[in-house]
């Protein structure tokens, strides 16, 4: 029987494995993780991530051919194949501090697979790591290696949250990047032999270590860089009278460039986007490509751009001030169907607002007050330390409100930023809403799935992104 054991129980690892075990059940996995309270949820009722159909994949096989530890040691000793998806934040001082990995988790993770290690071992990078990573691992290891053979393949995730289930059943491609050597080739193929039990064979790609590690930084930035594309074009929408919809629909008509990702919206969010770029940005500066890293710089400006225009927009909307106004945020995660908040759009709205001493009342169907409190009042990069790394209990920022009803969170308020697409958003009562409004009551669409027109129609004055201004928006021009 062969036995994986993966370093890390989170959005990556914890998912990953479930599907693993469902589809091979002649395979051992077990999940580790140095966080106690994670591992309980795992092993509970209540997993700690919310992803539409991971319960059901967790519940057939846990018990059976899957299993949740915090027996690091054991599991890895016992493990033929590891894999290791623990964080790599983004460094926040030193050599290459705001756009270089810190892979100090990384690196513990690797001394501690040499040391307790007493037979051969496949070793898979599955966190997103920058280029060259494998190296810095291989060479711990072999000099740690105590005469034990490790070899290292980098095998990248390419889940989108919310549909990650559906993506492992079901993946465009499965890439793994190996050694040149008949004992790197072997160990691929092993890793290979895992994946076809339900992939495709021509849809498991092998590559040489370097490209695997790089086509998942290429990806990201990819599509990244069709979304700031796209609310680039957002801002001039606005600006001449086109909408963007109507744009974005005839440009993805074009079977070259394709209609996925060109929904113009507040901004990209996700664990994986900012930080990948960023780390592209790092590795094209050490290798003395000033202009490649100044052109993916642009991305995320963009992408900075798109979120501060917005919260401009709701600011001189509402004649030049928030302050002391009530704000109702509908919507904290990155996207729907996710509890995820890491990066989120909504993060830096709603600082924004309490610049400009705002009061925010918030709903989302996902997230809990205590994660969306974290999350204003944490440091940019924080949130993806493990969790006892990061500060404890951060001060509440008093004010901000967390309700767990639209309706409650829109009452008395003066406007409300719809910035998570939830198909429940679509149907709310929006007369009822309006009804318990101050007025003029402002409703700021940062993700076009509302109807503007009939919103109008009720009495809203509406703003949607790259669509043509309400009279009122161009009477009250944002000032960037």
């Amino acid at each position: 029987m062969v036995k994986i054991c993966c370093l890390g129980a989170g959005y990556v690892g914890g998912p990953t494995m479930a599907v693993i075990a469902l589809k091979c059940p002649d395979v051992e996995v077990v999940v580790v993780d140095i966080s106690s309270n994670r591992i309980n949820a795992w092993n509970s009722e209540t997993l700690p991530i919310y992803e539409p159909g991971l319960d059901d994949v967790v519940k057939q096989c846990r018990g059976r051919n899957l299993f949740f530890s915090t027996d690091i040691e054991k599991h890895i000793a016992e493990a033929d194949i590891i894999f290791v998806s623990v964080n790599t934040p983004t460094k926040t001082r030193g050599l290459g501090a705001g756009k270089a990995a810190d892979l100090t988790y990384w690196e513990s993770a690797a001394r501690m697979i040499a040391d307790v290690a007493k037979s051969d071992k496949v070793v898979v990078e599955k966190s997103t790591v920058p280029v060259k990573t494998a190296e810095a691992i291989e060479k711990i290891l072999t000099h740690n290696s105590k005469g034990i053979n490790f070899q290292i393949l980098s095998n990248p995730e390419f889940l989108a949250e919310g549909t990650a289930i559906q993506d492992l059943f079901n993946p465009d491609r499965v890439l793994i990047g190996g050694r040149e050597t008949p004992e790197g080739q072997a160990a691929v193929q092993k890793l290979k032999e895992v994946y076809a039990h339900w992939v495709p064979e021509d849809r498991i790609l092998t590559t040489n270590l370097w490209s695997a590690e790089l086509s998942k930084l290429a990806a990201n930035a990819f599509l990244a860089q069709r979304i700031s594309s796209v609310n680039a074009m957002s801002a001039l929408c606005e600006a001449t009278g086109a909408n963007v919809s109507e744009v974005s629909y005839a440009v993805g008509k074009d079977s070259r460039i394709g209609p996925k990702f060109l929904n113009a919206s507040v901004g990209f969010g996700g664990s994986c986007f900012q930080k990948d770029i960023l780390n592209l940005v790092y590795i094209c500066e050490c290798n003395g490509l000033p202009e490649v890293a100044n052109y993916w710089k642009q991305v995320i400006k963009i992408n900075d751009y798109q979120k501060s225009r917005f919260v401009n927009r709701v600011v001189s909307s509402m004649f030049n001030t928030v302050a002391n106004k009530k704000i109702a945020v509908l919507g904290f995660a990155f996207k729907k169907d996710t509890g995820d908040t890491r990066e989120t759009p909504a993060i830096d709205v709603c600082k924004g607002l309490l610049g400009d001493k705002a009061k925010i009342s918030i709903y989302d169907p996902q997230v809990t007050e205590d994660q969306i409190q974290r999350d204003l009042a944490m440091n940019k990069f924080d949130w993806d330390h493990p969790l006892h790394l990061q500060p404890m209990s951060p001060t509440a920022v008093k004010q901000v409100t967390v309700t767990w009803d639209a309706y409650e969170a829109t009452k008395d308020a003066h406007g409300v930023c719809i910035l998570t697409e939830w198909d429940e958003f679509k149907n709310l009562d929006y007369a009822k809403i309006y009804e318990g409004m101050q007025k003029p009551a402002f409703i700021f669409d940062g993700r076009n799935i509302v109807d503007s027109e009939k919103l109008r129609e009720i009495g809203f004055i509406v703003y949607s992104i790259g669509k043509p201004l309400d009279a009122w928006l161009k009477d009250m021009p944002a000032v960037a």
